[in-house]
């Protein structure tokens, strides 16, 4: 099964290292990294691994927790393909189809920011919602600009698509809050669909 481990490190020679030799001995295959932040000593990194097993959490953090300056923020299985586009994949189909632009986009998010479900909504009914998503959802109050909201059972990715009047809604249960350069990523992508969708 493939997990992704969010890992807040000291941003030094070795430290990377010293992360890369823990999941080695957990038996993980690291099938990618992802940099999110990095400044005042710190990063803080996405990995992406092979997992032998049943998710192993807890062992994970036990094992981090011997580490130094070591600190897991989040595990939670992730369907993600590693080395693959698939923002670019969402593009192109956004562009070879734009009439069916919302549709694709909500479908596509989860994939995208390593979430379970999206909706697109506006003036407080749901439009579009992917597979995954419940049946009701409660639907926050639109923000002006893209925001990230957490409570204990959900982690929400706020998104606005101010040319179609309506939000997207983003949601992981099982990992950490969105960090910014998910939020920024999501945005732009957001951005670059609605200039496509205006073609129509």
């Amino acid at each position: 099964m493939l997990l992704r481990l969010r890992v807040s490190l000291p941003d030094r020679p070795g430290g990377l290292g010293q992360v890369a030799k823990v999941l080695g001995t957990l038996g993980a295959d690291i099938h990618q990294v992802t940099v999110l932040e990095r400044g005042m000593g710190r990063a803080v990194d996405d990995f992406t691994v092979a997992w032998p097993g049943p998710s192993g959490v807890e062992e994970v953090r036990e094992r981090f927790a011997a580490v130094p300056g070591v600190r897991v923020e989040g595990v939670w299985p992730t369907r993600e393909v590693p080395g693959s586009s698939p923002d670019y994949d969402l593009l192109m189909h956004v562009a070879s189809e734009p009439s069916r632009c919302l549709a694709t986009l909500v479908d596509a998010l989860p994939g995208l920011c390593g979430a379970e479900w999206s909706v697109a909504y506006a003036d407080g009914a749901v439009l579009h919602s992917s597979i995954a998503a419940p049946p009701l959802v409660d639907l926050p109050e639109p923000p002006p600009r893209a925001a990230t909201l957490e409570s204990e059972k959900v982690r929400l990715m706020l998104l606005p698509m101010t040319a179609h009047k309506l939000h997207l809604l983003v949601a992981r249960v099982d990992g950490p809050g969105f960090h910014r350069a998910e939020l920024e990523r999501a945005v732009r992508i957001v951005d670059v669909v609605s200039v496509l969708a205006a073609r129509v």
